[in-house]
């Protein structure tokens, strides 16, 4: 009799020392090892055949915006839009009577400019325009979208982008126009999409300025599809239960839009940016989250607002001691200008770093928008991942979606090939960081989780590698590494095309089958 309860994984590459085959019972790992072996051992289990693919540890994205990033699918797309023109046109196409649309950056258009409100107006022909900038710290917005209220506020352009205290508020005008079947849509369609990436747990970073209670309550009530860990950007508890008061809870803003807090001002305008929290604000929040037993985090980028934490941390350590602020694993997003020495401090102060590879595959190198906006010297000093490990600090790899794609293996390879020389980490760590680390940075540290092994589980995804037929023969040209210090298989080639997801799996259920 066929034991239902256990599959049997067989004829495939697994990401564990030696194995081609794995037993899995109850959504729990309990076997891995060669075929015949795992043949003999479960004999009546279901058998599932790989046919020579790749099962390694689900991907884990620790830094998503679900509605938003849902709305880019159903939506207005500007990520790939060539030049302010185009995107008026695509304003001219949209439906109504709400356009909302994101993506767009200047720095990559030969005008080199946004849009201004008018031309913003006569393209919208009446509809109501909200359009976020590629880092979503600012935006474009229709005249019958602004208030009076909108207009007093830090931020307000009368021509330009708004940003900081102004586009909080017309942003929270926009979402509030979107319909509940909207909404509805927008999520399912992201977490679909995400599950097709091989990624079977989001880390949602929600907030007051960002998508609202309702957005995170029907999130997760949803209940399918990748396990979602929320989050909330405030200092204020939500009306539905988080994992912290962390992820976007903002001490400065961003490059693109000249928000981030820079301790020099940008090179391209007399700005220093905006800090939004103080040091002493910081250790509060920390003392109160730790108190709660949440994680307490920030979102935070440039050097000025990097300044602000380490004052922050070492107030709060002050009060709570080390052990216990250590201990309690408190999370930072983004962590983009950081030095050695603060690296050292933030591992010692046991901290979480979600941070974005694809941020600097978008805007770092010489020729990127990071330089750009802080010239030559400084701009090429940003994201450096290789820094942050060697001091010690856990890193938890995710997209800031819709701020960059939701591409995983894009990711990997970024923290890899990093633009900076010296800044990039191995394949290897780059994988833990976005499988493993994912799970850390959520609390879960016991061993185990987002890893393939008896005991964990069984929360993997399975992957065709395009692996090359060798011509006249049945024998495969396989695009792999074993790392001599483990025995552990390699990952697919990082510079050939990316594997193709064929099933991701959740606690030992399929969320995901590619038809």
């Amino acid at each position: 009799m066929r034991d239902v309860s256990t599959q049997l994984l067989v004829g495939g590459r697994i990401y564990a020392p030696d194995a081609s085959a794995m037993a899995v019972t109850d959504g729990v790992v309990v076997w891995i090892g060669q075929d015949s072996v795992g043949r003999a051992l479960h004999p009546d289990a279901e058998v599932i055949e790989l046919n020579g693919a790749f099962v390694a540890p689900a991907f884990v994205d620790a830094h998503v915006h679900a509605t938003s990033a849902g709305l880019l699918l159903t939506g207005v797309d500007l990520t790939r839009t060539p030049s302010l023109e185009a995107l008026l046109q695509q304003v001219r196409e949209a439906d109504g009577p709400l356009v909302w649309g994101h993506g767009w950056d200047e720095t990559r258009w030969p005008e080199n400019r946004p849009p201004t409100r008018a031309e913003i107006d006569e393209a919208a022909q009446g509809k109501r325009v909200y359009l976020s900038r590629i880092d979503v710290h600012s935006a474009l917005v229709s005249s019958n979208l602004v208030t009076d209220e909108t207009r007093a506020a830090d931020g307000y352009s009368s021509e330009g982008p708004l940003a900081r205290a102004a586009h909080h508020h017309v942003r929270r005008i926009a979402r509030d126009a979107i319909t509940p079947d909207q909404r509805r849509a927008a999520q399912l369609a992201f977490l679909r999409y995400a599950a097709s990436k091989g990624i079977a747990s989001v880390h949602e970073c929600a907030g007051p300025d960002i998508s609202g209670e309702d957005d995170l309550r029907e999130l997760l009530a949803l209940g399918e599809g990748p396990q979602v860990v929320a989050y909330w950007g405030d200092h204020s508890l939500p009306g539905v239960s988080v994992q912290g008061l962390a992820g976007d809870h903002f001490v400065d803003g961003a490059i693109g839009s000249r928000t981030a807090a820079l301790v020099e001002p940008y090179a391209d305008a007399d700005t220093s940016g905006a800090l939004y929290l103080s040091g002493p604000q910081i250790a509060d929040h920390l003392v109160k989250c730790t108190s709660l037993g949440l994680q307490a985090g920030f979102h935070v980028i440039g050097d000025a607002g990097m300044a602000a934490v380490i004052e922050g941390f070492t107030i709060a350590e002050k009060t709570l001691g080390t052990p216990v602020l250590a201990s309690a694993r408190h999370r930072l997003e983004h962590v983009e200008m950081v030095s050695a020495e603060q690296a050292q401090q933030l591992a010692g102060w046991g901290v979480i770093a979600s941070v974005q590879p694809l941020f600097d595959a978008e805007w770092g190198g010489p020729a990127g928008m990071y330089v750009q906006r802080l010239g030559a010297e400084r701009g090429v000093g940003l994201n450096p991942f290789s820094r942050l490990a060697a001091a010690g600090v856990v890193l938890a790899f995710g997209s800031d979606t819709p701020v960059t794609a939701i591409d995983p293996w894009a990711a990997v390879r970024a923290a890899v090939h990093h633009q900076t020389e010296g800044f990039g980490v191995s394949p290897r760590a780059a994988f833990t960081a976005h499988t493993r680390g994912g799970w850390r940075a959520a609390g879960v540290d016991d061993g185990v989780t987002g890893t393939l092994q008896p005991g964990a589980p069984a929360t993997y995804a399975v992957w065709e590698t395009g692996d090359l037929v060798v011509a006249g023969s049945d024998a495969r040209v396989q695009r792999w590494s074993t790392d001599p210090r483990s025995g552990v298989p390699g990952l697919p080639d990082l510079t050939g095309p990316a594997p193709v997801c064929v099933r991701t799996v959740l606690n030992g259920r399929t969320i995901y089958e590619r038809k």
